[in-house]
């Protein structure tokens, strides 16, 4: 997803996922498998159209969360838009060669510590650290090759029904031959309501400074809902708006989860 954004989104859910693990003894593991379809010009006269399905592990155990995420992409557009959601980056103007490429994305491994509870305290807390490896081949331009660091903040409190969250980070670009990237902060802020034990919805607004000097901001709007459809299986159906050159104009998506 957007997710973020991916990012947005993964706050709210993860909130309300690691306060239950806190209330049991045993550990929690998720399994899930997602798939989404974007669309948009990143400031080109020709469309890029890009697939991307996730897949990934999370692990929880006391305070303690672990990530790993292996994606699939397949993009057909111009080259100089590289990678999908919040890993994708565009790089000088659309009249790179059109071509259509397919395979392993960057794989992205994350480690999250649980530093406040909501339930405690004024504010939930979890900070940690993710690494995106340049696991994508650049020469077909599904990623740039290089390994990318972040540190992050996930904000939330569970009011009722209602989970407003937020995320603040910053991000560390590898540089690949001819490139300068600027490292660059992040964030995001949104909400989650819950209509009832299995129906939860919620939207957020992300946003990632330009990587270029003079480049565009990524500021997108995702919405979702998630659905359990048993005690251990929940699906989420998504959709993004993308309101600058260097976010999709659009894209949907869904994510099925196992937890165990």
């Amino acid at each position: 997803m957007s997710f973020l954004s991916r990012i947005a989104v993964g706050a709210a859910l993860c909130a309300a996922a690691h306060a239950a693990a806190l209330a049991a003894s045993d550990d929690l593991t998720t399994f899930s498998v997602g798939a989404e379809y974007s669309k948009g010009d990143f400031g080109s006269p020709q469309p890029t159209d890009t697939y991307y399905v996730p897949f990934a592990v999370k692990h929880e155990t006391g305070p303690w969360i672990l990530k790993l995420t292996v994606p699939y992409l397949e993009i057909t557009g111009p080259g100089n838009v590289i990678g999908a959601g919040s890993d994708r980056v565009v790089i000088g103007d659309g009249n790179a060669p059109r071509r259509t490429a397919s395979g392993l994305g960057d794989v992205v491994g994350a480690v999250f510590y649980n530093a406040l509870d909501d339930r405690k305290s004024a504010v939930g807390v979890d900070v940690g650290v993710k690494v995106k490896f340049g696991t994508a081949n650049s020469d077909k331009g599904l990623g740039t090759g290089e390994n990318d660091y972040a540190v992050q903040a996930d904000l939330y409190k569970t009011m009722g029904s209602f989970t407003p969250f937020g995320t603040i980070g910053y991000r560390v670009y590898g540089d690949p031959p001819g490139v300068d990237f600027r490292n660059v902060p992040y964030g995001t802020v949104g909400g989650a309501y819950r209509f009832s034990r299995q129906t939860t919805a919620g939207a957020a607004y992300d946003f990632r400074s330009p990587v270029f000097p003079g480049g565009a901001s990524v500021s997108e709007l995702t919405g979702y809902v998630s659905q359990r459809l048993s005690e251990s299986v929940k699906l989420q159906l998504y959709a993004i708006k993308g309101f600058s050159d260097a976010s999709p104009d659009f894209a949907i998506g869904l994510n099925l989860a196992y937890s165990r």
